[in-house]
């Protein structure tokens, strides 16, 4: 796949998610609800895990990464696409444009890894309470959630490395309210084809894999409380229950998305839509 950068696309026209403008004006309203809800929500849930001493588990500190996780990822594409739902022209400019790339997989992928140490975290609790103080150290947690980055980072640079080079020298209109991969490199005066191959099997494997490892956990967790019949049990599967529906409405748009193919149908909502406004 030999291209040199021949890039003289300056800036991207989004094409948003609708031409109507009482439909915009009712996107406007419900996605500005969604986001000062999300974000408040989830600096609230930091600031009580922070000042509750009774609330220093790793169990917690995860989740406080996760919440912040959630914070970026609403911040990452969201207040633009409000600002832009008054704009008539809908533009980014193609830094712009890489730098939302590289964000969105950054934190996805971030947050993928995150969610898999938390539900280790679920299984040792569970599954192996006796040791759970002495594996689930301070410094254990401090690692998942640096390698959740490392990853994240990694996997959203393994992509840019080659898109930042493409050559884009036409059209440049992105079917979305933000750039997000698979509309982007469709724009490029090239065969696609085998960058769309190593896309698809980029950020397929990683969502498979993480989604694979999480359904593994529960399943064994689920076993382990089924044999039980405690209250305990109880209140670890309502837990438990909270959990796997985030991880099936997480990681069900992304592994959907990108086992389909690239460029069969306009995307309106996907993964990176759902996760950019959590």
């Amino acid at each position: 796949m030999a291209h040199t950068n021949e890039s003289i696309v300056s800036e991207f026209v989004l094409r948003g998610l609708s031409n109507s403008w009482e439909l915009q004006l009712f996107f406007f309203a419900i996605f500005s609800v969604v986001y000062v809800t999300s974000v408040l929500g989830n600096i609230l849930i930091i600031v009580i895990i922070s000042s509750d001493s009774h609330l220093n588990s790793p169990m917690y500190f995860l989740l406080s990464n996760l919440s912040f996780l959630d914070i970026c990822q609403s911040n990452f594409a969201t207040p633009k696409m409000l600002l832009d739902f008054f704009v008539e022209h809908k533009t980014i400019s193609f830094e712009g444009c890489m730098a939302q790339i590289f964000l969105l997989h950054s934190f996805v992928g971030s947050e993928m890894m995150l969610l898999v140490a938390m539900a280790y975290d679920r299984f040792i609790a569970i599954c192996k309470p006796l040791h759970y103080s002495k594996i689930m150290n301070r410094r254990l947690c401090i690692i998942f959630v640096f390698t959740s980055w490392a990853v994240g980072i990694l996997h959203s640079v393994s992509h840019l490395v080659f898109t930042v080079g493409l050559p884009f020298c036409g059209p440049n209109e992105v079917d979305s309210f933000f750039c997000d991969l698979p509309l982007v490199i469709e724009l490029a005066c090239m065969d696609t084809y085998e960058m769309e191959i190593m896309t698809l099997t980029n950020s397929g494997l990683i969502s498979l894999s993480c989604f694979l490892a999480l359904i593994i956990s529960y399943t064994i967790i689920l076993i382990t409380v089924w044999r039980r019949s405690s209250s305990g049990s109880s209140k670890a599967l309502s837990t438990l229950t909270a959990h796997i529906t985030v991880v099936i409405l997480f990681f069900g748009p992304c592994i959907y998305f990108y086992i389909w193919p690239f460029s069969r149908l306009p995307m309106l909502l996907t993964c990176s839509d759902i996760t950019g406004i959590q």
